[in-house]
C-alpha cells in the first residue's frame, strides 16, 4: 500500500532577534508511522514540533496537515484537526484527578464535531474515552487520585492518556521517557506501538535505545538544520551522526 502523506513542512524556518532556531526544514510525515527527530541540546527540535503545533508561528516557510495549509492557523484550531503535543514539561493540573484531567482533554477534542456533535455527546461518551485512555496507558488504578500525586513518570503517562483523549491523529512527544524507571520504558514503547496503530508518532528523545528500537525513520538536526534522515541503520551507520549523536567513532 502506498504511503500516505499526513504532514509536511516546506522551508519552514523560525528566528528569535539575530538566533535562527529553524532554519529551511523540509520534513514529511506518512500516516501511521513512528518518526523520531534527534539532536544534541540547541538543534531546534522542540522549536520545529512548537511551529508544528502552532504554539508558535513560522517566520518563513509553509506547513501542511492532509492536504490543508494550516500554517497561519492557532495551535487550538489543530488540535481540532487532530495534532496533539505533550509538553516536555508536564503540563497536568495537579488539583484534579487523573479522571479530571483526561475528561478536560476528552471534551477539548469533542470540539472537532461541530456544536451539534457536542450536544449529542452526554457524559457517558466521556467517561467511556476516559477511561479507555487512562487503561491504554495503564493508569485505570489510579483514576480517582489527584495527578500531583502520581509519580513523575506516571505524570508523563498521564499527559499521553490526555493526548489519547482527544482522539489525535499526528501524537507530538517531546522527551516522554524521561523520569522514567527501565521498567516504565519497556512498557512506554509497548504502548506508542499500539498508538501508533491508529496515529502517526512525532518523537523527541534523546534515549537513543528508545529511537533505534521505536522510530521507523529518524531525522537528525544540528544548529536548526537537518543534517541527515533514513532509517535506524543508515543513520547509525552515519559517519557524522556517529561521532555527533551516538558517541561513536566511524574511523575506529
Amino acid at each position: 500500500m502506498a504511503a500516505v502523506t499526513l504532514l509536511e513542512t516546506k522551508a519552514i524556518s523560525r528566528s528569535f532577534g539575530g538566533l535562527q532556531a529553524v532554519r529551511n526544514v523540509d520534513l514529511q510525515l506518512n500516516a501511521g508511522e513512528i518518526r523520531a527527530v534527534i539532536g544534541p541540546n540547541g538543534a531546534g527540535k522542540t522549536t520545529l514540533v512548537s511551529l508544528v503545533s502552532g504554539r508558535i508561528p513560522p517566520t518563513s516557510g509553509t506547513i501542511s496537515f492532509k492536504g490543508e495549509d494550516i500554517t497561519a492557523l492557532r495551535s487550538w484550531s489543530r488540535v481540532t484537526r487532530g495534532i496533539v503535543y505533550t509538553f516536555q514539561v508536564t503540563s497536568v493540573y495537579p488539583k484534579l484527578s487523573c479522571y479530571e484531567n483526561v475528561a478536560l482533554a476528552a471534551q477539548r477534542g469533542m470540539m472537532r464535531g461541530g456544536l451539534m456533535a457536542r450536544l449529542v455527546v452526554g457524559e457517558h461518551r466521556i467517561a467511556e474515552r476516559v477511561e479507555a485512555a487512562l487503561a491504554r496507558v495503564g493508569l485505570s488504578g489510579a483514576i480517582a487520585r489527584q495527578a500531583g500525586e502520581l509519580p513523575y513518570g506516571h505524570q508523563r503517562l498521564l499527559e499521553v492518556a490526555m493526548g489519547l483523549a482527544l482522539e489525535s491523529e499526528l501524537l507530538i512527544m517531546d522527551e516522554p521517557t524521561q523520569g522514567l524507571a527501565p521498567h516504565e520504558i519497556g512498557e512506554f514503547c509497548e504502548l506508542t506501538r499500539v498508538i501508533a496503530k491508529d496515529a502517526t508518532v512525532l518523537l523527541i528523545e534523546h534515549n537513543m535505545p528508545v529511537v533505534l528500537e521505536l522510530a521507523e525513520r529518524i531525522t537528525v538536526m544540528d544548529k536548526g538544520e537537518v543534517i541527515a534522515e533514513g532509517t535506524p541503520a543508515e543513520i547509525e551507520g552515519n559517519a557524522d551522526v556517529q561521532r555527533a549523536y551516538l558517541g561513536t567513532d566511524a574511523a575506529a
